[in-house]
């Protein structure tokens, strides 16, 4: 996976992942590309630096995406308000979520709804004893 920065021709920058330098030219050759903010497809790739790897743990990867077509910008517009309702109809238990989750899985406190954050390992060991839950995807322009 290769992440490159881009710039349609209004001057939006934006970054996105492909599977290789050519799976972007592909891409933006079909149309396919399109500007996280206008969605406009005239998109090139902006000058970066390279990544440089050290001794330091890895930081969390985040994805981002690029909306294509209209069919996908109404998909982002249903993520949106998905995570709209979710945020407006749920607690807010912050790092403690992997905690308070098994605490409603097991009976220990009130049904209800919960958001917050867990590690991958937090997650997987939820998963593991049964808990229900689901990641909430952000939107890349939600981050700014």
């Amino acid at each position: 996976m290769i992440k490159y920065a881009l710039a349609c021709d209004d001057g939006h920058a934006f970054e996105s992942w492909f599977r290789d330098s050519d799976a972007f030219d592909v891409q933006a050759r079909r149309g396919l590309v399109a500007c996280a903010v206008c969605g406009s497809i005239k998109v090139a790739k902006q000058i970066m630096a390279p990544a440089i790897s050290s001794t330091a743990a890895p930081a969390a990867r985040s994805t981002e995406v690029v909306a294509l077509g209209e069919r996908e910008k109404a998909l982002r517009e249903m993520m949106r308000e998905l995570h709209r309702t979710v945020v407006a109809n749920s607690d807010d238990v912050g790092d403690k979520f992997p905690e308070e989750a098994r605490r409603i899985h097991y009976g220990e406190s009130d049904p209800r709804s919960i958001r917050g954050r867990a590690t991958p390992d937090e997650a997987k060991a939820l998963h593991e004893e049964g808990v229900e839950f689901l990641p909430l995807p952000r939107l890349p322009d939600e981050r700014n």
